[in-house]
């Protein structure tokens, strides 16, 4: 029998920081089978009550799935690196068959999807405020939940002032192989910078429902605004990042190839 420390910490607290910390260690690797709740109550010397709820913990946090009747496993996750300096990216290639998020994941042996939706919409403040748009102005918007070999992994809305973009292929309904920041020079406006926000927060329940989030799940959640040569803004975009799906990598100046990005 484990004998738990003395603390004051709960006693199902404690059980689930001894499993966590075999899970840091690779003791528990990937896909790896806890022991049984039989098991765990032997080795602690509590009743089943108490390791289920230290089990749950872990199933919150999203190092667990309960896989009933089998039991419990090491959740296994390969996370997307997200480069926030590729949003201003506009494809070489003059007749491309993916977008760059697609051919990004595929390059790295990924299957990525979208679901895309087009709406004319008046924008939240906050959006509104980065496109200096009036009270009241439309803008369009397409909203994309982003998967990775068939789990929703992040949220991208970007808004664009209807005026500019109105009649164009970036208010159809879509993928736009050849990327929305092409179309946006073709129409004249195109981004020569952008400014980045980054806040973390907790999810909203339509977020959540969108990415099919465990409880306790934090998010990073990047705005940028795109601006054309004469400094207007372009483009406003609200990413949202799952905190246990992504590692998020800038870079700036001149770098080597980054070969060693972990994704674990």
């Amino acid at each position: 029998m484990n004998a738990l420390r003395r603390s004051s910490r709960p006693v199902y607290q404690q059980i689930a920081d001894e499993l966590r910390a075999e899970i840091s260690s690779g003791s528990l690797g990937p896909e790896g089978r806890l022991p049984t709740e039989a098991e765990l109550v032997e080795r602690y010397g509590v009743n089943r009550g108490t390791v289920r709820q230290a089990l749950g913990v872990l199933v919150n946090e999203g190092l667990v799935v309960s896989e009933r009747p089998k039991g419990y496993f090491v959740r296994q996750r390969r996370r997307m690196v997200y480069r926030p300096q590729d949003e201003l990216r506009v494809s070489a290639d003059p007749a491309p068959t993916m977008d760059h998020f697609r051919t990004a994941l595929a390059n790295d042996g990924r299957a990525a999807t979208q679901t895309i939706d087009v709406a004319l919409v008046v924008p939240p403040p906050e959006i509104a405020e980065r496109l200096q748009l009036a009270d009241g102005e439309i803008a369009a918007v397409r909203r994309r939940v982003r998967s990775i070999d068939g789990e929703p992994f992040n949220i991208n809305d970007s808004y664009y002032p209807l005026e500019i973009v109105q009649g164009s292929e970036i208010v159809l309904p879509h993928d736009i192989a050849r990327g929305a920041n092409r179309v946006l020079a073709e129409l004249g406006h195109k981004q020569v910078g952008i400014r980045h926000h980054y806040i973390s927060r907790m999810p909203t329940p339509a977020e959540a429902h969108r990415l099919q989030l465990s409880p306790g799940t934090t998010l990073i959640v990047h705005y940028l605004t795109g601006y054309d040569e004469a400094g207007r803004p372009v483009r406003a975009v609200e990413n949202v990042l799952p905190g246990d799906r992504h590692v998020v990598v800038a870079e700036d100046g001149d770098v080597p190839p980054d070969v060693g990005t972990p994704s674990e």
